[in-house]
């Protein structure tokens, strides 16, 4: 998945609103994290204000959601 890709889909779940999209955000996070590295992660993190919005805080491991 491409870093782009992520940031659409992560904006779709925070269109949302609500807790009930922090999972499939954790899935999103854990994807990338696999392919493109921590850096990736806590890029997104910042840049979209997940840590506000879902309590996600950069430095987290997602390497390992959903398996």
């Amino acid at each position: 998945m491409t870093l782009d890709r992520a940031r659409e889909l992560i904006r779709v779940k925070l269109s949302f609103g609500g807790g009930y999209n922090r999972n499939p955000v954790r899935l999103i996070l854990a994807e990338i994290s696999n392919e493109h590295g921590q850096g990736a992660v806590d890029q997104l993190i910042r840049e979209l204000n997940l840590a506000e919005r879902f309590g996600l805080s950069e430095g987290t491991d997602f390497s390992r959601v959903g398996r």
